[in-house]
């Protein structure tokens, strides 16, 4: 039997790669469609909400008409800033290590075995982790500090990840020509390999931060507040040093549980609340996601 043609290898390949591009067309087609489906039904319930500047300056209240999102808001965006400032340089020096300076042996794969599986352990554990830990055994209490360490333990091993993957990108010649030029391992390393891989880093920590920004059951589990009519004190204060850490032990909720509280009400009202809710926690997220993509496009074409 004769050996296949070339022309017949190279259209066999082609057909291939026009399934699989099918394929993932399909798959990105149908999830495009859920999210516009979901975004478009929360539109039509709460956009008579939306439209209220109220809504968006008001604490909860009991009275629907009257109910807003402040606090959740200032919550959100205060237990987001703990967690970014925790998870990304610990992810980010973690995944630094284990690709760049990690020896290669049983220990190291058990560590990377363990960092794979731990981004896939349900964000209830780290809750019940968090709960035991940080709440009752370091006295820490149900703090935004708290919400802040419990979320960014749970998006640790997506920018660990990702930051591997981002690095080992980078092409090993780089740093042959680095050491060609005297540099050593720590200066190849934060002048040429870190710099070519900040682009995946950073989209890898916003698209953790995206997913840490939905999420109810950690916060829930350390006893996250369903009604606060308060803000915590201000990061920034007008007398030296300028900057208040008071605001890391107060109590604080979140966009996601203050839809929680608001479904769960049998007015018809408070449902709308909860869509108007839902559709500004999408568009934070479609913005984070969005900056994302910025920052890798601005980023790679600057290294151009």
């Amino acid at each position: 039997m004769s050996a296949p043609s070339l022309h017949s290898i190279v259209a066999a390949n082609k057909r291939t790669d026009i399934i699989v591009a099918s394929i993932g067309v399909l798959v990105m087609a149908i999830a495009m469609i859920l999210l516009a489906g979901v975004m478009i039904d929360l539109l039509a319930s709460g956009w008579p909400r939306l439209l209220h500047g109220e809504f968006y300056t008001n604490f909860p209240s009991r009275h629907p008409e009257r109910a807003g999102i402040l606090s959740s808001i200032v919550g959100t965006s205060l237990v987001m800033l703990v967690t970014a400032s925790i998870a990304i340089p610990l992810a980010v020096a973690a995944g630094l290590y284990l690709e760049e300076y990690a020896p290669r042996n049983w220990f190291t794969d058990l560590i990377e075995i363990n960092v794979s599986n731990l981004a896939g352990v349900p964000s209830i554990i780290y809750g019940l982790l968090a709960l035991g830990l940080f709440v009752h055994a370091f006295g820490l209490g149900e703090t935004i500090l708290t919400a802040g360490l419990v979320l960014a333990l749970l998006i640790l091993p997506v920018i660990i990840v990702a930051t591997r993957e981002a690095i080992r990108s980078i092409p090993l010649e780089l740093r042959e020509a680095a050491y060609g030029l005297g540099a050593d391992k720590w200066q190849t390393v934060r002048l040429y390999v870190l710099p070519a891989a900040r682009p995946g880093i950073l989209t890898g920590a916003i698209v953790g931060l995206a997913r840490a920004i939905g999420e109810a059951a950690p916060v829930i589990t350390i006893g996250a507040l369903t009604f606060i009519a308060f803000l915590p004190p201000s990061p920034l204060q007008s007398t030296p040093p300028f900057i208040n850490f008071e605001w890391l032990w107060s109590p604080f909720t979140l966009m996601p549980i203050q839809m929680f509280n608001w479904v769960s009400r049998p007015q018809e009202a408070f449902h709308v609340n909860a869509a108007a809710t839902g559709v500004v926690l999408m568009v934070m997220t479609l913005i984070m996601n969005g900056l994302a993509i910025y920052i890798r496009y601005h980023l790679r074409k600057l290294q151009r």
